[in-house]
């Protein structure tokens, strides 16, 4: 324990005072200042789902009184961060998922409400400032099972939109930022959630992007532990272009009590560690123009009864032409409890009409983990089509459909389709 705990404060100090000692030439870390961005998440974090929310877009349907409304909405959110230095929002989001074959289960749906934002109390009105930050959440299915329930129902080894469970009120966020050096740096401390900041994807989100967690973090090879985990992770660029990630957090957490695991993180000792170097084209554009390479370790976790392990990841993804994202992603794990030993996805993202439409398509390829599943299952396949239409201004929905290929835990079933709908109210 105090190896890692040394060795992680080395890392945060050693990346700390290489970026404090760099004077921004760029104009995109006060951008992101002004938005709420923390610089380094991915699109679920807390400033990237804000100033996303907050962006025009070009909706099919264009209502004077509906946009009127929304402007006084945003002007007001804009004059309570400018005079407070409070940013919030709020989203509502429903799914519902059927299946062709099932073991079980051919039906899910849920919604998630939630509640998020930031408040600079230190340094307001510069780009190094100190924040609260929290998102609160309430999860409920609307049927007999949660949409994260199904990919277990069909015996497929993943999971189809992890957050939307029947979890009922529960914290994801609740920590403390702080930015260094003109935004090219930042400390968090709290209770985090660590797909905020570990091998991120612009098209991973499961509010706007793939369903199959398949494409998310990991690409199912990394055993994150759950939301509201307390721990520490530093950020900083390197230069222009390459940056480095850092987090330690307590593999064990309550999203419903976070406060009673904070025990746990200093008396268990069982920590999920990890460390990322990444190249960007510039800060602004850390998850659209990114490559970079993951590596974790997670202690094992004796009252969970799961085995500690190790792996590394690797993401490519470009933006290009500011239309299409091609990726490739990928992982391999050593134990750790992880759905899959190894892991490969690819596809492409498609703007068929800027800020209007997003066509995405995803194939993976995975080897389950034999030693949380057993030896002799087969290799196991998905491809995934979904079309994100931003309906209204705050208003989008996401037809998916998805092939999954020798579902590895239903043997008698070769292949199974699975469909989906979504769709997402942001204020």
């Amino acid at each position: 324990m105090l190896e890692k705990l040394l060795i992680f404060a080395f890392l945060v100090l050693a990346t700390g005072q290489h970026a404090t000692g760099q004077q921004s030439t760029h104009d995109d870390s006060q951008r992101a200042e002004s938005a709420g961005s923390p610089g380094f998440g991915g699109p679920d974090s807390v400033g990237d789902v804000i100033a996303e929310d907050r962006a025009p877009s070009e909706p099919v349907i264009r209502l004077p009184a509906l946009e009127q409304a929304r402007k006084d909405w945003f002007e007001w959110k804009d004059r309570v961060q400018e005079d407070h230095g409070l940013a919030f929002g709020f989203d509502y989001t429903g799914i519902i998922l059927g299946a062709s074959e099932s073991i079980g289960d051919d039906r899910a749906s849920g919604g998630i409400l939630r509640s998020f934002g930031s408040w600079d109390l230190l340094g307001r009105g510069t780009a190094n400032t100190g924040a609260f930050i929290w998102k609160v959440e309430h999860r409920h299915r609307y049927g007999d099972i949660p949409p994260n329930a199904l990919a277990s129902s069909i015996g497929y080894v993943g999971l189809f939109e992890p957050p939307f469970s029947n979890q009922g009120l529960r914290f994801t966020n609740l920590y403390w930022r702080q930015r260094f050096s003109g935004g090219r740096a930042s400390i968090i401390g709290g209770f985090l959630d660590t797909t905020d900041y570990v091998d991120t994807f612009a098209l991973a989100s499961p509010w706007t992007g793939f369903m199959n967690f398949a494409f998310s973090t990991g690409t199912t090879t990394i055993p994150v532990p759950d939301d509201a985990t307390l721990g520490i992770a530093g950020a900083t660029m390197l230069g222009k272009s390459f940056y480095v990630i850092a987090g330690l957090t307590n593999a064990n957490s309550d999203p419903k009590s976070p406060f009673s695991e904070v025990d746990s993180f200093f008396s268990d000792n069982e920590y999920f560690t990890s460390v990322e170097l990444g190249w960007t084209a510039e800060h602004s554009r850390i998850y659209l123009d990114n490559a970079h390479v993951t590596l974790w370790h997670a202690d094992s976790r004796d009252k969970a009864g799961v085995p500690s392990g190790w792996g590394a990841a690797f993401s490519v993804v470009r933006y290009l032409g500011e239309r299409w994202m091609p990726f490739v992603r990928g992982g391999f794990a050593q134990d750790g409890g992880t759905f899959m030993e190894k892991s490969v996805s690819f596809g492409v993202g498609y703007d068929v009409v800027p800020k209007r439409g997003l066509l995405a398509l995803g194939f993976n390829w995975g080897q389950p983990n034999k030693d949380t599943f057993g030896p002799g299952i087969g290799d196991q396949y998905a491809l995934e089509l979904f079309y994100r239409l931003q309906v209204t201004e705050q208003f989008t929905v996401t037809p998916d459909i998805q092939f999954i290929g020798n579902p590895a835990l239903n043997p008698s079933e070769d292949s199974i389709w699975v469909v989906g709908l979504r769709a997402r109210l942001a204020i």
